[in-house]
């Protein structure tokens, strides 16, 4: 029985996929294909536990690194590729329109499109994965489903999506805080319920997706009541190339006495500020951290802001939740990979009985993982976005095949 779901995650420059058995919880292929538009494009991929990495043609995209996946990566894998039951498209901005996964039809393309504003980095590239899937795979066209990121912040209290604009623009225009990494945030919710053994309308957690695009957010009797990202994925914390929260009135003043237009204050705050505006050094954590070590002033004055600010907002989540906090868990690429971040976050919340545990903090994690030794609890868990796209996906499409038999 065909039961494998084939996720697709692009971004603006990449595209990451995996097929993954949604019953049996198992990854049986997953790669990146990156650097898209470049001459280096290149694609890397797991199979059987082994990796492979090959050079892709330059200036390749989305379109032609599916060709590759399909033509060089599963037709040589008959088993699998013959096993794929439908396909999973994760999609960064659903607005108001989705509150739930999608079976994607015309009217659903046309909507994602709507949202592009909301998301111009992401939207147009979501877009592109499911037009280059549903012409590389024709015969799974009505088997493509769209799990938005916005979708678990959906039912946030409306005193935390209001913005304290008129209520006019929300009415009228939709403007509110709608979130991001939400399927990250889900993921973590329903990995951290079961381990802890803690029932869905009980548990209290902080989760922290941190990389180069990083959100928090706060779970309370199992809903989600707060979280960083906004009307965008722009608003909150300091990020890779993204600003995070500033004042408004910074725009005003770019445009009205710098002269710089709308477009460029856009492509500054969006992709020249965050760690890479600040220690002018690169977005990528781990080269800012080489020269952390090296005492360079301008690393460290990155690597601190971007530790305060998470610490701000974790502080600040702890008393909107108000009671126990299960647990804080950190995840994403520096989540699960920066010894330094995760020590000078976890030693600033001592006061909140927080105590890091020194050895297990600096080992290196692949699964979860404790890495506090106070009763107060902080983990370590590796992302796992596509498993809940994949559950979401297969479940979605047997029900609506189930609902089709029983008329």
């Amino acid at each position: 029985m065909k039961n494998l779901v084939f996720v697709v995650n692009c971004g603006s420059s990449s595209l990451k996929f995996a097929i993954i058995d949604p019953i049996k919880e198992e990854k049986k292929i997953f790669g990146i294909a990156e650097n898209f538009g470049l001459s280096n494009t290149r694609i890397s991929w797991n199979l059987d536990s082994q990796n492979f990495q090959k050079s892709l043609k330059k200036y390749s995209n989305h379109e032609e690194s599916l060709k590759f996946i399909k033509k060089r990566i599963l037709k040589n894998n008959v088993q699998i590729f013959d096993n794929i039951f439908c396909i999973g498209h994760r999609i960064v901005h659903g607005g108001k329109f989705f509150k739930k996964p999608t079976l994607i039809t015309e009217d659903v393309l046309k909507k994602i499109e709507e949202l592009i504003p909301f998301a111009p980095l992401h939207n147009p590239a979501n877009l592109s994965g499911i037009d280059s899937m549903q012409k590389e795979f024709p015969k799974l066209k009505k088997k493509n489903v769209a799990v938005f990121d916005t979708s678990f912040f959906y039912n946030l209290p409306k005193i935390a999506f209001l913005y304290s604009i008129p209520y006019y623009f929300y009415k009228k225009y939709s403007i509110r805080k709608y979130g991001a990494h939400g399927i990250s945030h889900c993921y973590i919710f329903q990995k951290m319920k079961k381990f802890l053994n803690i029932s869905k309308k009980k548990i209290n957690l902080i989760s922290c997706h941190l990389g180069n695009g990083s959100s928090i957010s706060a779970i309370k009797r199992g809903k989600c009541i707060e979280t960083s990202m906004g009307f965008t994925p722009l608003e909150g914390l300091m990020m890779g190339t993204r600003s995070g929260d500033i004042d408004p009135a910074i725009i005003f003043y770019m445009q009205k006495y710098l002269k710089i237009s709308l477009n460029e204050i856009e492509n500054i705050l969006i992709k020249k500020s965050g760690l890479l505006g600040i220690s002018g050094i690169s977005n990528d954590c781990r080269e800012i951290e080489k020269q952390y070590y090296k005492n360079n002033k301008f690393a460290k004055i990155a690597v601190s802001m971007y530790c305060y600010k998470i610490i701000k907002y974790i502080g600040a989540y702890i008393a909107l939740i108000g009671e126990k906090i299960d647990a804080i868990v950190l995840t994403g690429g520096i989540g699960e990979n920066s010894v330094l971040i995760r020590s000078i976050i976890i030693n600033n919340l001592e006061y909140f009985g927080y105590k890091i545990d020194v050895k297990k903090n600096s080992s290196k994690i692949k699964k979860l993982q404790r890495i506090t030794k106070s009763k107060n609890s902080i983990f370590v868990v590796p992302a796992n976005e596509e498993l809940i796209i994949a559950k979401e996906t297969y479940y979605l499409i047997k029900k609506n095949k189930n609902a089709i038999k029983k008329k």
